[in-house]
């Protein structure tokens, strides 16, 4: 049985950052993930999607980004349980938890962290009834690297904020950009928009708008797609393309942790927010997406912020006799962190000498 003082089921960008917060505390975490890597979604579905929300971090490659977590959480040696899923949780009796994977991994811990995203996930796919038979031989359902569409030609379907950033980071890699949307307006941030809009007018996407795809042409690989326009009965258009992408987002599921006793609403876990982001039962917690409470964002610098709040009640249950003083990460001085970073210091210093 694998023992640690907080257990993280999720390694994704949240989970990883919340390593970094307990190990500020000198709390050890184990974390386990479905996926045989970690990073979850930043690393099997858009690792080298850039992302422009991180603070610090003008612009950041979602692959990049988990990297850099890792590298920060490496001197507090966390565990890791990857490629098995979260099965049961058994509460003991001294009030800590054993949960069990499918392969029949047990964790103890006396706190259980839930930082699983949007939990298990598939693509939302278009009603063309063809579609499966072009799966994998022109038809992709997300972006894992780009340089396959190098000087191919690429339409991208959807209205939100991965279609538009696709469609933006493809403009400089893809011979030919197409977006088409079915309405005029999009769902993404209003940057994207103007960026789309603009590199409409460049010449560098092909827009268009009030429209979508319904089918699609071609013998062993894609070849064309065809888009029929709205209000326009007659009217399709025959486009020759190497690539058809559509993005309409993920069908998130819970798995397992749906039947642990949680409180749900709308496929996500109920937390406090105006405490520590603790679920219904005490001593497990839920941070990043896979929450909800009042005013709630699924971004990932909130899931951060969740992760910090959470640790510090994480610390009062485990130790509820002790006071922690709270001190800035500059003058911490805790054990491995701040050793490792002196001694990356003394590297930079031999060799300037």
């Amino acid at each position: 049985m694998i023992k640690t003082d907080i257990l993280i089921i999720g390694a994704g960008p949240t989970g990883l950052f919340a390593v970094f917060e307990a190990g500020l505390l000198k709390l050890k975490c184990h974390l386990i993930d479905a996926l045989p890597q970690t990073g979850g979604q930043c690393s099997e579905i858009y690792p080298k999607k850039p992302i422009y929300d991180i603070p610090g971090f003008p612009e950041v490659l979602a692959g990049d980004l988990v990297a850099n977590l890792m590298e920060q959480i490496r001197p507090f040696e966390p565990g890791f349980t990857l490629g098995e899923r979260a099965e049961t949780i058994d509460k003991q009796e001294d009030g800590s938890f054993v949960v069990t994977t499918n392969k029949g991994t047990e964790h103890h811990a006396p706190v259980v962290v839930i930082a699983g995203g949007l939990g298990s996930f598939e693509p939302r796919k278009p009603p063309i009834t063809n579609i499966k038979d072009f799966e994998d031989k022109g038809v992709a359902y997300m972006i894992k690297e780009p340089e396959v569409y190098r000087n191919k030609r690429v339409v991208i379907a959807g209205g939100g904020d991965s279609a538009l950033d696709w469609a933006i980071f493809m403009a400089d890699v893809a011979k030919e950009v197409s977006l088409v949307h079915r309405r005029n307006e999009f769902r993404g941030a209003l940057d994207s928009v103007e960026k789309v809009e603009e590199l409409s007018k460049l010449g560098k996407i092909n827009l268009i708008t009030n429209a979508e795809v319904t089918d699609l042409k071609g013998n062993d690989e894609l070849e064309q797609v065809v888009i029929s326009h709205k209000g326009k009965a007659s009217e399709k258009e025959f486009k020759d393309t190497d690539y058809f992408i559509p993005l309409f987002g993920l069908s998130p599921k819970l798995g397992p942790i749906a039947d642990w006793g949680l409180e749900i609403e709308k496929n996500a876990i109920k937390v406090d927010n105006s405490y520590d982001y603790q679920t219904n039962i005490p001593g497990v917690y839920a941070i990043g997406d896979v929450n909800t409470y009042p005013g709630k964002l699924k971004l990932i610098l909130c899931g951060f912020h969740e992760a910090a709040i959470m640790c510090q009640s994480a610390y009062q249950r485990i130790f509820p006799d002790k006071k922690y003083v709270m001190k800035y990460t500059t003058v911490s001085g805790v054990s491995g962190f701040d050793g490792s970073k002196k001694e990356a210091k003394k590297e930079v210093v031999k060799n300037i000498n």
